[in-house]
């Protein structure tokens, strides 16, 4: 389970852009809504100094969050931020409600371990090369977990780690898994070095292919002339 984290959060009344604007520049504070669950859903605010700071915990964005808010207490995770374009400050945070019995889905980061000690860099001179960086996974909000864990230390040259080579923890499914073999996703690979004798082998077939092709293509003499 990731650690806790616990956020001030006021109701907000005045809505729409104009409101909303005003509350970044005047107040310094963060518009956002919190929904999902039995209850109606609640424009809230937040002070941005202390949201940008939990925003740089990775943590963060795979737990599950205790937001007080009008005198109670919300479970929620945080499900959409939108930053500014240009400058990256958060202009407005999204949190879904979650129950403690109901399974959620949510993405989590992966982790890439032993690349340094990896078989095909070390032996081979190999390129690692990542197809993804989060995941996404289905659990009760109690077996979220931090990170899953991608270790790339025995992956040879050539060969691509997927989604079933990841060991996820107990209570944790992939929910592309769940859909059937043809969803089991690549995760990462590692790559021959560019020049190496695989390449050129592949170079001339490709060129012994296109002229064959060319030769095919030409027209042949008649047999009568």
């Amino acid at each position: 389970m990731s650690e806790s984290f616990v956020i001030e959060a006021e109701v907000r009344v005045d809505e729409g852009k104009g409101a909303s604007r005003r509350l970044r520049r005047l107040e310094n504070k963060v518009p956002g809504i919190i929904y999902g669950g039995k209850d109606a859903a609640s424009s809230i605010s937040l002070i941005r100094k202390d949201l940008e700071k939990m925003l740089e915990s990775e943590a963060f964005y795979a737990s599950v969050l205790s937001i007080h808010v009008g005198g109670k207490e919300e479970s929620a995770i945080l499900k959409d931020l939108q930053r500014h374009p240009a400058k990256g400050f958060p202009m407005h945070v999204d949190f879904m409600r979650v129950e403690a019995n109901k399974a959620l889905k949510v993405n989590v980061p992966l982790h890439f371990v032993n690349e340094d000690k990896c078989a095909g860099v070390k032996l081979g001179g190999g390129m690692i090369q990542h197809q993804a960086t989060d995941i996404e996974i289905q659990c009760l909000p109690k077996d979220i977990p931090e990170y899953i864990e991608v270790d790339m230390l025995e992956v040879e040259i050539g060969q691509i780690v997927h989604l079933s080579d990841l060991t996820l923890p107990e209570g944790v499914t992939s929910t592309a898994l769940a859909l059937g073999e043809d969803h089991d996703l690549a995760i990462a690979s590692v790559n021959a070095p560019k020049g190496s004798k695989s390449d050129d082998d592949d170079t001339g077939d490709g060129e012994a292919e296109a002229a064959a092709e060319s030769a095919a293509d030409e027209p042949k003499a008649d047999s009568e002339d």
